[in-house]
């Protein structure tokens, strides 16, 4: 059906925007992702559910005054849910982050360079693929913590915290980039053969202009689809390996401790169903929009859609 007279003067990522606009489960996610987000920002401010002990009665049914129950220590769940869904959040936009910055870049010079240069870089992307990628994530945030008690001696404890943070954000931020990598250059490899480009080339710009002037305005629309699709990867990632302990570790929260802590709990006496389904409905509810959102993005900015 051919565009409206009145479409023709707004620019393609006019027109993209408008389409997401009108795409109902991407503006539901996004109103949703908003919702949690300020929840975990607000409500950790104002309970006590991120202290090593609450104030509560311990394995307290939700009720009105604890909407997700208590836990052993009687601490606030639907607070410390918040809490580790702030942590898991902060790991998926830094391990995104990284994604962005390092695949984009390695994506842009493999894509424009070509040859060579464009084989080297791509056999090492093959090679960390070729890895198991949770059991490469694993090694590397174990080797990084045995490296550093051995560096740091007594003084490690009291930087623990800190450090099993940043060894997250280094070993998710290590394979979150790849596939990011391989799609820049896949577009820039087709890219970089328009007339456009190469009207630049006959007119003296160099490659760094080229690749931003020119070459990177184009993919901008793939790499934010892509990147709301990495966040829901590196925050399962995340969860993951701190539910094998290899994460964050109480008394911080992130949803992975959380759901270790309520696994802990199910026993054939007693099942405290509460400490499974807050933090696990927030965990699912959350990826559930990030890929709704990750959808509608893509449907928005598809070339086809014009």
């Amino acid at each position: 059906m051919p565009s409206s007279p009145a479409t023709w003067s707004r620019s393609p990522r006019q027109r993209a925007w408008r389409r997401l606009w009108t795409h109902r489960p991407a503006l539901i996610s996004a109103v949703f992702l908003g919702l949690v987000l300020g929840l975990a920002l607000a409500v950790p401010l104002f309970s006590d559910g991120t202290r090593s002990h609450g104030s509560g009665e311990a394995f307290a049914e939700p009720t009105w005054t604890h909407w997700f129950g208590t836990d052993v220590h009687g601490r606030d769940v639907f607070a410390r849910t918040f809490a580790g869904t702030r942590i898991s959040l902060l790991v998926g936009a830094v391990g995104t982050a990284v994604s962005l910055v390092i695949g984009v870049s390695w994506g842009l010079v493999a894509g424009y360079a070509g040859g060579r240069t464009d084989g080297v870089m791509m056999r090492f992307v093959d090679v960390l693929y070729s890895l198991p990628s949770v059991v490469f994530v694993i090694v590397l945030i174990t080797t990084m913590e045995g490296y550093v008690k051995g560096l740091l001696g007594s003084v490690a404890p009291a930087l623990e915290p800190a450090a099993r943070l940043t060894f997250l954000f280094v070993g998710l931020g290590a394979v979150s980039w790849l596939t990011m990598a391989r799609i820049v250059r896949g577009q820039v490899l087709s890219l970089r053969t328009r007339p456009f480009v190469l009207a630049s080339q006959a007119l003296g710009a160099g490659p760094v202009r080229i690749l931003f002037r020119h070459i990177l305005p184009n993919v901008t629309g793939l790499v934010i689809v892509y990147l709301t699709l990495t966040v829901p990867a590196v925050v399962l990632y995340e969860s993951f390996l701190s539910f094998l302990g290899l994460g964050i570790q109480p008394p911080q929260a992130s949803l992975g401790t959380l759901l270790a802590e309520g696994a802990a709990q199910i026993n054939p006496l007693r099942v405290r169903w509460w400490l499974i389904a807050g933090p696990g409905g927030v965990l699912a509810l959350t990826l559930l929009a990030l890929n709704f959102l990750g959808d509608g993005l893509r449907d928005a900015f598809d070339p086809k859609a014009e």
